[in-house]
């Protein structure tokens, strides 16, 4: 895995479902046993900066405008 790829994880809390994330860590970290990751929703509030808008694509492999 590297810093950009969306990758789909599970979490210990319940969702419901798997979820859609964003990998944010440096790849010069990747042999920590960790991954630092953003959880990509599918809300939309009205804070552009701090939500940007990821537009589904066959690189990002969304079907929705996420979040």
């Amino acid at each position: 895995m590297k810093r950009g790829d969306l990758v789909t994880i599970a979490l210990p809390v319940d969702f419901g479902k798997p979820r859609p994330a964003l990998i944010i860590q440096a790849d010069l970290f990747e042999d920590t046993g960790t991954v630092t990751v953003l959880l990509v929703s599918e809300a939309l509030l009205d804070a552009p900066l701090l939500w940007p808008t990821v537009r589904p694509t066959p690189e990002s492999g969304l079907g929705n405008r996420h979040r």
